[in-house]
């Protein structure tokens, strides 16, 4: 790929993303009152980051098992209301563990 066809796929990208994020704000000017609507725009960044996530999960470990007990480890504690970094660390224990077992 040429330098000048990066930098014009890149100023397309730019662009995109731009309009993406500035045309809500251009379009809505009060307060957004619905409570529907609200509670769906609230939830998006959750959906969108579990979407990305799940998937790598069950393809970052050598076997699906070890990645679903990993996965159910981190419910568990986080419905439990544990911080972040311990989730994080015990899951990676918890898939650890598993390798080594299966």
């Amino acid at each position: 790929m040429s330098i000048r066809t990066y930098f014009i796929y890149l100023i397309i990208m730019a662009g995109t993303t731009y309009i993406i994020r500035a045309l809500p704000f251009a379009a809505v000017k009060k307060k957004i009152e619905n409570r529907f609507i609200r509670s769906f725009l609230y939830y998006i960044p959750f959906a969108v980051l579990t979407a990305m996530t799940i998937p790598d999960i069950f393809t970052a470990t050598a076997s699906v098992i070890s990645a679903a007990f990993g996965l159910a480890v981190a419910i568990l504690l986080a419905l439990r209301g544990k911080s972040l970094t311990t989730v994080a660390i015990v899951a990676c224990c918890a898939v650890y563990i598993a390798e080594l077992f299966l």
